[in-house]
C-alpha cells in the first residue's frame, strides 16, 4: 500500500499561484502513474490532471493551460503547480498514486488526507 501526505494548500486570491507537493512512501513500484484530484463541496471528485509513463500528461478543461502536473521519482515526489486560479477551484486537493490500464484509463490506488486550497478575495 502507499501512503500519501499532501502540502501546500492554502488562502490565495483570485489570479493567484499555489504549488502542492505530495510525498509517498510504502509500495510505489507497484504503480504506474500519478494523479492530482480535487473535491468541491456538494460535488464529486474529479481527476483533474495525471503523470504517467515517459511523463505524458493529461487535464481536465477546466485546468488545462493553467495547472501543471510534474514529479520526481528519486524524491517520491508529485507536484501541482496551479496559476491564474479561480474561486471555482476551490476545493480539497488529493493526490494518488495509481495506474493506468490498458485502455488509457486512470485507476486510483490509495488516498491522502487532501490539501484546502481556497480562493477568495
Amino acid at each position: 500500500q502507499v501512503q500519501l501526505v499532501e502540502s501546500g494548500g492554502g488562502l490565495v486570491q483570485p489570479g493567484g499561484s499555489l504549488r502542492l507537493s505530495c510525498a509517498a512512501s510504502g509500495s510505489i513500484a507497484s504503480t504506474n502513474a500519478r494523479g492530482w484530484y480535487r473535491q468541491a463541496p456538494g460535488k464529486e471528485r474529479e481527476l483533474i490532471a495525471r503523470i504517467s509513463s515517459g511523463s505524458r500528461t493529461n487535464y481536465a478543461d477546466s485546468v488545462q493551460g493553467r495547472f501543471t502536473i510534474s514529479q520526481n521519482n528519486a524524491k517520491n515526489t508529485v507536484y501541482l503547480q496551479m496559476n491564474t486560479l479561480k474561486p471555482e477551484d476551490t476545493a480539497v486537493y488529493y493526490c494518488n498514486f495509481g495506474w493506468v490500464d490498458s485502455g488509457g484509463v486512470y485507476r486510483p490506488g490509495s488516498w491522502g488526507p487532501g490539501a484546502q486550497v481556497t480562493v477568495s478575495s
